[in-house]
């Protein structure tokens, strides 16, 4: 059976490539490991369908330092960017530079997967989050209408990678106070993660 996409896994941690080469063969794709961003540059090659797993914090070239590159040597494969602890805030830049989405570290396989098919099914050319065309912001303004003016601030914040801790000190809040408004940013804005807040957020922002 031939292989239904090819993953390319940037990470520095030897055991994390192993593991994720592993997982990508048993749902039939194709894996292609580099230790470094330096690596990759040097030895990726373009195929029809593909997706970038790009580690956060690496050894030379960092993720994003590549992910700015990447226009530049003419590599138009999505990005997932993968993120430790206390990269959060890196990780949405990320986002904001084009990258389709960011998971946590360590994985929820299943939630790996379904983010890997959602990268692979998406058409960069039309779909992309800087598309000036893209339907998706009239549909995020109305999302945020939903909020109020407190909860549009918790919400700027969040999408700005600040933790509960950092938001509250700012607003002049409690903890379970933030907590709270994020249950209730999440809830009306029918989303699950923090990169679903970033999309909205990217969407509604869009010329």
């Amino acid at each position: 059976m031939s292989k239904t996409a090819t993953i390319h896994i940037v990470d520095d941690d030897e055991a994390m490539r192993k593991s994720l080469s592993l997982l990508m063969k048993s749902i039939n794709m194709e894996a292609k490991s580099y230790d470094s961003a330096e690596d990759f540059l040097d030895k990726y090659s373009p195929v029809e369908k593909s997706c970038i797993l790009l580690d956060v914090r690496m050894p030379g070239m960092s993720g994003p330092e590549l992910q700015e590159l990447l226009p530049q040597h003419n590599i138009r494969s999505p990005v997932i960017v993968m993120t430790g602890h206390g990269d959060i805030s890196t990780a949405v830049k990320s986002m904001k530079a084009g990258a389709i989405d960011f998971i946590e570290k360590p994985f929820d396989h299943e939630l790996l997967i379904n983010t890997i098919h959602k990268c692979i099914e998406i058409d960069t050319a039309e779909t992309s989050l800087h598309h000036t065309n893209n339907p998706e912001k009239q549909n995020s303004l109305k999302q945020l209408d939903l909020l109020t003016s407190r909860e549009l601030e918790v919400f700027e914040f969040l999408v700005d990678g600040k933790i509960n801790k950092v938001i509250a000190s700012d607003l002049n809040l409690s903890v379970r106070t933030v907590e709270a408004h994020r249950a209730n940013i999440m809830s009306k804005l029918e989303v699950h993660s923090l990169s679903d807040l970033v999309k909205i957020s990217i969407y509604s922002k869009m010329d």
